[in-house]
């Protein structure tokens, strides 16, 4: 039997995929989003991007305040 699961395919560099592993260990069971963890740089998760792209862009800012 075929089992198939509709996800999007995330790309990015090592700490950018650890920030987004350990912030997919922080929701409840219920809540997690990997479907799959390919390799160290790319993921498949569920279709939840607007929200992951969110949380990368408010750690992004978070970050850079103290840069400038």
């Amino acid at each position: 039997m075929v089992n198939a699961n509709k996800g999007v395919f995330i790309s990015c560099d090592i700490p950018m995929a650890q920030y987004i592993i350990n912030m997919n260990a922080s929701f409840p069971a219920s809540d997690k989003f990997i479907i799959h963890d390919l390799d160290s740089t790319h993921m498949f998760v569920q279709p939840h991007e607007g929200m992951i792209r969110s949380q990368i862009a408010k750690f992004r800012e978070d970050n850079m305040l103290g840069l400038t």
